[in-house]
């Protein structure tokens, strides 16, 4: 949940403390470090450790990690969103304005009082929230894995699919409560614990809000906090489920036959078969040492990777990941900024739509191969199926979206910081300030100035409303016919068109999540079955270490590029204020696309192989079933072979 309320917040954060969209998906990313670096041990400690007071343990650690990720917030200081504001003056009240080129050294810069504090003071408090990320990576490790194999082991083997199908699910409903709940702190504004005296004059839908981030974690950590305390009653092993056992065998004593009766009796099984649900590290070298353990896990490792179906569905899956960290990580700020919607509606939206249809794909998925029965060239079939539906419902998501706001300065120029000189000439007797940012929109023309005095304006009106209180810019040089400008942004003329773009989104979610189910099956089916479990192991540590780590960074690379206009800080890039829309929808799309297609051609290349082998274990039996026949009638009809069973 805390994971997922920093996504619900990224571009909160990184307005409110300067930082770039590759710097905030690094920020993602170091979740999954820690995580990457400790899962090989939490598997080989697996059976040896107290798993519930273990997993009690972690999500303590998570919540630690919550509170650490709240402490920028109290040591930095109260957010200043009009920097060309002078200390003992409210913000936004005449420093915005047009005034003569004399009056100049009166202003304030925020890139002309940098000193070694203030970047100090930035360096530790990105390095805090990096420290806290790990942390949480950490907290996370033993939670899944240790969860998962502790129902495996006492859950009856009828009922243990449906224990864990439940756990996926309500594992799932974790990120979209995360997203409910961004969505309504982000209503409040960021420093509701020590507002200024004279209040704000901000609304939620002007660029420059910034949410309440801080507080979503304090609640979060504090709900893991609650939810880890029952797991230290929980005993070290359970009592296996005996009731349904009992009856099944008394069933098969009266149905099966006396062969099959010796064939099922747990008296008959070998002492190996009790501990096949061990952890898959510990299941191939129970007694040996860490260091043993460290050097024997790269030749298991090479001879798992071996199975071809194995590492195809693996690089699928790895596919699969990268598209869904990226559109988990980026998804909220992408729809803020194409559609010019809110922070706090664009994680409505997703908590609403995206994650129910995720966690339906999920279950229709699973109760699709129950029912149907699907075997391996089912379950690949089912994979490819759902991958091509997927892939077929992302081409329209390339025409849905808005066009650039026409921005004066800066919208036709090639460079990504605009100069002085493609400003208008009219607004050259003002001393405009370089880092301000006070936008205000013509509505007659749909032009925005960054700040009013980019727009000439040299007097501030206040218009009362019965709700709300609209700021108007008045004797502006560079307007038409001077023509009054509004405080705020342009309002978007398509932002109807994020719900059609958002329900394309959701539909393609849940028909690439129909193959969870199905490709795990294939996983479990293309391996032998003593090495099924450290095979979903590695399973994992692939997609933690070539999807989740790297996929928010590079989705995060790829949004800076379409970046028309940085804000500075300290001469620095710091926040992006204005993207090219286009380019933005195109290449977010596009690596989307990408990774999908990568996932199509690794199922296709799974379901052809399967197709294969499935022939030509047919053509082995079919030519093994003659022969048999033949041992038959030369027998005779009194006489048994030494050997009927195929």
């Amino acid at each position: 949940m805390i994971s997922g309320y920093l996504k619900s917040s990224i571009s909160t954060v990184e307005k409110r403390f300067g930082l770039s969209s590759q710097t905030s998906g690094l920020l993602v990313s170091f979740n999954e470090v820690g995580n990457t670096a400790l899962i090989v041990f939490v598997s080989y400690f697996g059976s040896r450790v107290h798993r519930p007071r273990m997993i009690g343990y972690g999500a303590i650690l998570v919540a630690l990690a919550g509170l650490l990720m709240t402490l920028p917030h109290f040591i930095s200081e109260p957010y200043r969103y009009d920097n060309t504001s002078p200390e003992d003056m409210p913000q936004d009240f005449k420093a915005s304005l047009c005034l003569p080129t004399t009056s100049a050294p009166a202003r304030t810069h925020s890139n002309g009082n940098c000193s070694s504090y203030t970047e100090t003071r930035h360096l530790s408090v990105v390095g805090i929230m990096f420290v806290a990320q790990t942390l949480l990576g950490v907290g996370g490790v033993p939670i899944q894995p240790f969860g998962i194999s502790y129902i495996d082991d006492f859950a009856h083997n009828s009922n243990s699919p449906l224990y864990l199908g439940i756990l996926f699910a309500v594992t799932m409903m974790g990120p979209g409560l995360a997203f409910g709940l961004g969505s309504l702190m982000l209503r409040l504004y960021v420093d509701i614990n020590q507002m200024p005296e004279g209040g704000i004059s901000l609304t939620i839908k002007d660029p420059r809000w910034v949410g309440a981030w801080w507080l979503g974690f304090l609640i979060a950590a504090g709900s893991v906090a609650l939810a880890a305390i029952p797991y230290f009653f929980f005993p070290k092993e359970m009592p296996k489920e005996k009731h349904e056992l009992q009856f099944r065998r008394k069933v098969l004593a009266v149905t099966d036959s006396p062969a099959r009766k010796d064939k099922d009796s747990p008296s008959k099984q070998s002492p190996g078969e009790s501990t096949k649900k061990q952890d898959g590290l510990v299941q191939i070298a129970p007694n040996l040492t860490v260091i043993q353990f460290i050097k024997v896990f790269p030749r298991v490792l090479l001879q798992t990777l071996r199975h071809p179906i194995f590492l195809l569905v693996v690089l699928s899956q790895v596919c699969l990941s990268s598209m869904a960290a990226g559109m988990a990580t980026f998804l909220p700020k992408f729809l803020e900024r194409q559609f010019s919607i809110t922070a706090s509606y664009a994680n409505l939206l997703i908590g609403c739509l995206s994650f129910p249809s995720v966690i339906m794909g999920i279950v229709v998925g699973g109760v699709l191969v129950k029912r149907l029965h699907l075997g391996p060239v089912g379950c690949g079939a089912l994979c490819l199926l759902g991958m091509l539906l997927c892939l077929f419902f992302s081409l329209p998501l390339f025409f849905i979206g808005c066009p650039s706001h026409q921005i004066a300065g800066i919208t036709h120029q090639t460079s990504a910081q605009p100069r002085p000189e493609l400003f208008p000439s009219c607004m050259e007797v003002c001393s405009c300030p370089s880092d301000g940012f006070n936008p205000v929109c013509d509505p007659s023309t749909r032009v925005e100035y960054i700040t009013p005095c980019h727009a000439g304006c040299s007097s501030q009106v206040v218009q009362d409303a019965l709700d709300k209180s609209q700021v108007f810019y008045t004797n502006c040089s560079c307007v038409a016919e001077g023509n009054p400008v509004m405080a705020g942004s342009c309002d978007s003329t398509c932002s109807h068109l994020v719900v059609p773009f958002l329900l394309l989104v959701s539909l393609g979610s849940a028909l690439a999540c129909l193959t969870h189910t199905p490709s795990f099956m294939l996983i479990l089916r293309g391996v032998k079955k003593e090495d099924k479990t450290l095979a979903v192991g590695i399973q994992f540590m692939f997609l933690r270490i070539l999807a989740w780590m790297p996929s928010p960074v590079i989705h995060g690379s790829a949004i800076d590029t379409t970046c028309v206009h940085w804000a500075l800080s300290c001469g620095r890039r710091a926040v992006c204020r204005y993207y090219n829309n286009d380019l933005l929808r195109n290449r977010f799309i596009g690596l989307q696309f990408f990774f999908k297609t990568g996932s199509v051609i690794c199922f296709a290349l799974v379901l052809a192989i399967l197709r294969q082998q499935d022939k030509e274990a047919r053509t082995k039996e079919s030519r093994s079933s003659p022969a048999v026949a033949q041992q038959l009638l030369v027998s005779g009809p009194g006489k048994k072979p030494e050997d009927s069973r195929v």
